[in-house]
């Protein structure tokens, strides 16, 4: 990925335009494979008493939040699930486009993350209620996108999910309810470690090679330190002029910041540095990913050994 993102890209028109002759002819998600079949919750009791729900949802962070709040009643695929790809520079193929066509449900993140999927929702499944995250948590336009790092964000969108669902099969309610009340059973430990970080390093100050984190720095009471410039350049999509990056690792070098938050799935020489820099001052580095790293197993277990991290550089006992 880029350390610098572009705005998000339109949907090609390659793309638009094969979407009516493909029709129906098939449901696949990218490179192929076949959709994701829905996670079981095993606080769930029973199976599924419904047909199941197709649910399409644009971006692996909120698939592995909709796949426990389904379980055997919601047949989820996710279009971008590959962590090889940026979903900034994400380009949807007409397979991806037919993908939305036996859509029932659709979960977007908004906010321009995903603006592909929007689309191909309204043209390929226009009945299909969408559950849009920067909707449902009053984002505005131009903000942080990253809002799966958003605690509060998390619960509004499984909420509105788990509504969406009990619509549109209203005889799997109780089966979804307690898909609901076992998601937040699940989330526990990661509750438990906000609140950990919260009471023991509130007012501590971050810096971050990248915004993805910040909506979470700023829930456990962490002070944004990345220098202005830096970040002003980083939300604008170009590159940090010399000046930026001095005042950036002057910060660092002068331990002005508790710790270092590292998008491990950027690319580029600014951020390496960055990490260098940190190193050598003994400030704490901790990785997180904008997507869902491979053989992660659920949100909570990704959530969870990213706090884990930085529960320990910040000081704070488990």
């Amino acid at each position: 990925m880029k350390s610098f993102r572009p705005r998000m890209i339109g949907v090609s028109a390659a793309a638009i335009a094969l979407i009516a002759p493909l029709g129906l002819s098939g449901c696949s998600s990218r490179n192929g494979e076949e959709p994701a079949a829905s996670s079981t919750n095993a606080a769930a009791s029973g199976g599924c008493p419904t047909t199941p729900v197709n649910v399409v949802v644009s971006v692996d962070q909120w698939g592995d939040v909709v796949k426990d709040l389904g379980g055997d009643c919601a047949q989820v695929t996710t279009v971008l699930a590959s962590s090889s790809v940026d979903p900034h520079d994400f380009e949807p193929s007409p397979a991806d486009a037919v993908t939305f066509t036996k859509a029932q449900l659709v979960v977007v993140n908004g906010v321009d993350y995903d603006s592909w999927a929007s689309k191909f929702a309204a043209t390929s499944a226009p009945d299909a209620p969408v559950v849009d995250a920067g909707v449902v948590t009053k984002t505005a336009a131009g903000s942080n996108p990253h809002l799966w790092y958003s605690p509060s964000a998390v619960v509004a969108v499984a909420d509105a999910v788990t509504a969406a669902l009990v619509k549109l099969a209203p005889e799997g309610k109780s089966y979804f309810t307690d898909q609901r009340a076992a998601f937040s059973t699940g989330l526990q430990p990661y509750d438990k470690l906000l609140a950990d970080i919260k009471a023991g390093a509130a007012g501590k100050t971050y810096a971050a090679t990248e915004s993805v984190f910040d909506y979470t720095a700023e829930d456990v009471g962490l002070v944004n330190a990345t220098p202005e410039g830096y970040k002003t350049a980083s939300a604008n999509g170009s590159d940090p002029s010399p000046a930026d990056l001095q005042a950036f690792r002057r910060a660092l070098a002068d331990r002005k910041i508790d710790v270092l938050i590292y998008n491990t799935q950027t690319e580029g020489s600014v951020p390496e540095q960055l990490r260098s820099a940190a190193e050598a001052a003994s400030v704490p580095v901790v990785e997180v990913t904008e997507t869902v790293p491979p053989g992660t197993t659920s949100f909570e277990t990704w959530q969870v050994a990213q706090l884990t991290d930085l529960a320990k550089a910040l000081g704070v006992a488990g």
